[in-house]
């Protein structure tokens, strides 16, 4: 599935939910415990997401030309945000994660609906996301 096809339905998974902010929040925090879990040797403090109010661990494998995320964080609904960054960014080549815009965030509403310092870990979980494709493309 391409970027654009994993936005799109996340789009529509939370469209289902109207208005309901509530009911995203428990859909989110019930992506959160479908996260692909960081390894417990990975969590270490240079996997630490910084500009993230909560601890958020990420690591990036290349496989087969395109990255795989695995993450973990300590708390629920930062953990549903990163599940949904890992589930639109895994699996993706490094040039498309690169250029990813990311719109379904703005889309679903999520920034709006966050704390200015849990809107801020979002951003840099993305930032952070697309910092890893860069590097493992320079390596290749």
């Amino acid at each position: 599935m391409s970027i654009e096809e994993v936005e799109n339905e996340i789009i529509e998974e939370f469209e289902f939910f109207g208005e309901d902010w509530e009911a995203k929040y428990e859909h989110l925090i019930d992506l959160g415990k479908n996260l692909p879990l960081i390894d417990a040797a990975l969590k270490t403090e240079e996997r630490i997401i910084q500009g993230c109010q909560s601890r958020v661990w990420l690591n990036a494998e290349q496989k087969e030309g395109r990255i795989v995320f695995t993450a973990d964080s300590d708390a629920i609904i930062t953990k549903g945000m990163v599940a949904l960054m890992v589930r639109v960014l895994s699996n993706q080549t490094p040039e498309d994660i690169i250029k990813a815009n990311m719109s379904f965030v703005d889309k679903i509403g999520l920034k709006e609906h966050l704390s200015p310092t849990r809107a801020n870990g979002l951003v840099s979980m993305i930032n952070q996301m697309k910092k890893e494709a860069l590097a493992k493309l320079a390596k290749s």
